[in-house]
């Protein structure tokens, strides 16, 4: 049982269905460790008004924001190194 809930916005479970498999499955396995341990070693704090983090998966990076009182981590972004802080 995971300390928090993960849940995907509609945008990002549609960018995560596009991957590769792959690719797919290493995301998987790092973003089911966030429900354990939401701010992971090499995790960054992005700048700006929301509460966003940023994990790196190879050339793929995580953007998501922490709920603490609700115990739940909401990913909003899964893109390639390229895309993802546009």
């Amino acid at each position: 049982m995971s300390d928090y809930n993960i849940e995907f916005v509609t945008s990002a479970a549609k960018e995560f269905r596009s991957l590769p498999t792959s690719i797919k499955e290493r995301i998987a396995v790092a973003v089911d460790a966030l429900g354990q341990l939401p701010r992971p070693t090499g995790v960054k704090k992005l700048k700006g008004p929301d509460d966003l983090y940023r994990i790196k998966i190879g050339e793929y990076r995580v953007v998501y924001e922490i709920d603490d009182p609700k115990k739940l981590i909401r990913v909003t972004k899964v893109r390639h190194r390229s895309e993802a802080y546009r």
